[in-house]
């Protein structure tokens, strides 16, 4: 499958922005779908994640600010974020995976990877 995000932006420090990624090609099969981070200088960690039932996971880092949702029909997932911090500053990128077992371990190793969004938050 084909990724592209979009949404990103710069906002201060407890603001929102909602990251969308777009999904074209094979969508016929059970994917595990999740956005991850990486901040310059360090690696890339996983921030949340969805499996194609919809049932989500997080990182602790954005527990209770972070939504990730999905919509099979329309090939679109998306990421809502609120309270944001200036740690969250980041590209973030979408990723696919075929895959029923929707864990970070396996989604580590997508099979697509979308180009990445830039977000920045300001103190």
């Amino acid at each position: 499958v084909q990724l592209v995000e979009s949404g990103g932006g710069s906002v201060p420090a407890g603001g929102s922005l909602r990251l969308s990624c777009t999904v074209s090609g094979d969508t016929d099969n059970p994917y595990c779908m999740g956005w991850f981070r990486q901040a310059p200088g360090q690696a890339r960690e996983g921030v949340a994640r969805i499996d194609s039932t919809g049932r989500a996971g997080y990182a602790d880092s954005v527990k209770g600010r972070f939504v990730i949702s999905r919509d099979n029909a329309k090939n679109t997932l998306d990421l809502q974020m609120t309270n944001l911090n200036p740690e969250d500053t980041a590209m973030y990128y979408c990723a696919a995976r075929k895959d029923v077992w929707c864990m970070w371990s396996r989604l580590r190793g997508a099979d697509s990877w979308g180009q990445g969004t830039q977000v920045v938050v300001s103190s």
